[in-house]
């Protein structure tokens, strides 16, 4: 009898995979790999739109927690980082400090309840906007050493990407098409914490 394993993807437009004509994004390729290693995995897609780490605050626990019994393996894998960083009105949507709170306190609560990890923002488009991610990813990774969350760095190598950085462009400046997506997943797929690997 296989052994049952529920994984939510909690975060923003990366998590949803906007952009993807497959309607895959990342976290639908890791789960396909998952299921494809014999894993009996149900896998969550809470990735939400214009979501910022405030807003995902405001709802990771309500919407995990339901789909996660205590009688499963679960895990959670977040992802959230670009929209804080975005400019409006010539202010970042969420202040850094903010951003640092809310992250602390999701995967101080979250590993508390269940395997978490951390898959860092991407870069963009814009080169501004894309100092604003970097620092970011660096605060975040800091953070999450002191945790003891894993987290992934995928800023670098995906602004090395050609793929990715190609497909973000030719997009809407900010969200890659299926090849960049399977860039990132494959990322994922390779890090020491991914709990999938058959």
């Amino acid at each position: 009898m296989l052994t049952e394993h529920r994984i939510c993807f909690v975060g923003d437009s990366f998590v949803q995979g906007a952009g993807d004509p497959q309607c895959l994004g990342w976290a639908g390729r890791v789960a396909v790999s998952a299921r494809e290693r014999g894993y009996d995995l149900s896998h969550y897609n809470l990735g939400i739109r214009r979501d910022t780490s405030t807003d995902v605050l405001g709802r990771w626990q309500q919407e995990s927690i339901a789909r996660l019994p205590r009688n499963t393996h679960n895990y959670l894998l977040f992802s959230f980082g670009v929209n804080d960083t975005v400019l409006e009105n010539g202010l970042r949507r969420v202040p850094l400090e903010a951003s640092m709170a809310s992250f602390r306190r999701m995967l101080s609560e979250a590993s508390g309840f269940c395997k978490t990890a951390f898959v860092g923002p991407p870069p963009v488009s814009e080169e501004i906007q894309n100092q604003r991610i970097h620092e970011l990813c660096g605060h975040f990774r800091a953070a999450a050493c002191e945790l003891g969350v894993p987290y992934l760095p995928v800023y670098e190598a995906l602004q090395r990407d050609p793929v990715w950085m190609q497909e973000v462009a030719a997009g809407d400046g900010s969200h890659p098409g299926a090849a960049g997506y399977e860039r990132l997943a494959q990322l994922i797929l390779a890090a020491d914490f991914w709990w999938f690997k058959g």
